[in-house]
């Protein structure tokens, strides 16, 4: 009798490139999908580290390399022969570095399946992100062994950029100034390549080393004439929001899709939670309302919120109902964020407003009840239990009778870490959006009045009159109330804010009381 052997596991060598997550590969994301054990450099910014434990199940195990290639590659072969999948994280790509090339070589002189995940190379990339074209990149494990005599030649056709630890900074001077490179050649620093605060700074060879200090872990050098380019090709450190740390009060449901748009424009968003969605406290009303929905008691279902919708989702599948069992009730959504969560259920809503996606501009676009076109008469309005009355209001008014129910219950969040409170009372945050009146109270309930030299944004008149209810200065309103709206009226502030800056005079500058962060970090 024959036993069955354990499949064997598989060693993926995965390059992350050089920090920003969107830049790994859909097949570095694969192979990380199915790792039970990521090994990873301590090269790997932490930014991108946190980025990939929350992209991979709970159970996968993550540790850093440590040893020489062959402990590495022993821990690496353990895993596989036990059936287990690991994973070689490694920053840029994998072959760029020496130590790796020893770890693969290892693997290859076993039975061990493997692959190898290309990353992009850290010195182009961030070179890249810097504004800078280059001829020739290189990283650098140990800066000994670099060839500066083919660096320089190589200065003669185009820029090159290296990536290098900060403390090897004057060793890369003395490399190239020996090497024969002109120590007028202009020169970039670049830390936090491709990150949230990276940071470039502009000098020679001759002086880059001093004007580098306080950089610190892996930088990039980028050398040559190409450096004259930053300042109108480096287009990561351009974005408006760039280096704005911006407070999201929502809930953790729902800050997810403002924080993408917000690190796009090159923000730094904190998530606070305000409130907490939770069931009525009584259930019979929802009950009712499903059974008349079934039943078709309903011509008409007006949701309000995401939540809303989720909370008649979740009684639906309590019952096991789908979308099948809406039948022929129709579906209106106050906004595009509401109409999205109803989408996602696979039913497109009959109503969205096309101008103002408030109460009132659902009223203006929502027919009068005619007994001849309308055989049912009758409007389920599934809310929250703080909801105003306008919306049920001006439909009684057209006619219809509502159904006005409580779906959820919306309470306050617990206040977030001391340290947060701390930040927004003090002006640690450029820029707070607010998306609803509740936002605003449970906020400075819980945490306190944002500074007054923090930025407020807020979705629209309602809540922009509670902001001022609070003592709150209302810094931006969109034309339209929509979370993509209102984070781009944030970005066109400040990039008006950053020209207005750049009109003044620089003694005026620096006096100035113009609100916002630019004024802060403005060079």
């Amino acid at each position: 009798m024959t036993r069955a052997r354990k499949p064997a596991g598989h060693i993926a060598f995965v390059g992350a490139g050089p920090g920003d997550p969107g830049l790994m590969t859909r097949r570095a994301h694969d192979a990380l999908l199915e790792a039970d054990h990521v090994v990873f450099d301590r090269a790997v910014p932490s930014g991108l580290l946190d980025s990939v434990r929350s992209m991979v199940a709970e159970a996968t195990e993550f540790s850093p390399a440590e040893g020489d290639p062959g402990d590495v590659a022993k821990v690496l072969l353990t895993e596989a022969r036990s059936g287990r999948n690991a994973v070689r994280l490694i920053a840029g790509d994998p072959f760029a570095h020496d130590a790796v090339l020893k770890e693969v070589q290892a693997i290859a002189r076993t039975n061990v399946h493997f692959s190898v995940v290309p990353g992009i190379d850290t010195a182009a990339g961030v070179a890249t992100y810097a504004g800078v074209g280059t001829r020739m990149s290189v990283d650098m494990d140990d800066v000994t062994t670099v060839d500066f005599d083919g660096l320089a030649a190589a200065l003669k056709h185009g820029s090159v950029s290296l990536a290098v630890d900060a403390g090897d900074l004057a060793a890369v001077r003395d490399g190239l100034l020996a090497a024969g490179a002109d120590g007028t050649t202009p020169v970039a620093i670049t830390g936090d390549g491709t990150g949230e605060t990276q940071y470039t700074t502009v000098s020679t060879v001759d002086s880059f080393v001093a004007a580098a200090l306080g950089f610190t872990g892996r930088v990039v050098v980028i050398v040559g004439e190409g450096v004259h380019q930053v300042d109108k090709l480096g287009w990561w450190e351009r974005r408006p929001l760039y280096g704005w740390r911006v407070l999201v009060p929502r809930t953790k449901e729902q800050a997810g899709a403002m924080s993408a748009r917000l690190r796009a424009y090159g923000a730094i968003p904190c998530e606070v939670p305000t409130i907490a969605v939770e069931p009525p406290r009584t259930p019979a009303q929802m009950e009712r309302a499903i059974k008349g929905l079934v039943d078709g008691r309903y011509a008409w279902v007006i949701f309000t919120s995401a939540n809303a919708v989720r909370a008649v989702w979740e009684k639906f599948a309590e019952h096991g109902l789908d979308a099948r069992h809406f039948g022929g009730v129709k579906i209106a959504c106050i906004g595009e964020a509401t109409a999205d969560a109803v989408r996602a259920f696979g039913i497109q809503p009959e109503l969205i407003p096309a101008g103002d996606q408030s109460s009132e501009g659902l009223l203006a676009e929502f027919a009068p009840y005619d007994e001849i076109f309308d055989p049912v008469g009758r409007v389920l309005l599934p809310r929250a239990d703080i909801a105003t009355e306008t919306l049920a209001a001006g439909l009684t008014e057209r006619g219809w009778e509502v159904d006005d129910v409580t779906a959820y219950r919306t309470v306050r969040a617990a206040p977030p870490p001391e340290e947060i409170r701390n930040a927004i009372k003090s002006g640690g945050f450029d820029a707070v959006l607010f998306t609803s009146s509740s936002t605003v109270r449970n906020l400075v309930g819980i945490a306190g009045k944002p500074h007054q030299r923090t930025v407020v944004s807020v979705i629209g008149p309602k809540t922009a009159e509670t902001a001022v209810e609070f003592g709150l200065r209302v810094d931006v309103q969109p034309e339209h109330a929509s979370v993509p709206d209102l984070v781009e009226a944030l970005a066109e502030y400040a990039v008006e804010l950053r020209e207005r800056l750049a009109a003044m005079p620089a003694k005026q500058r620096r006096g100035s009381k113009v609100q916002g962060p630019t004024a802060l970090r403005f060079r």
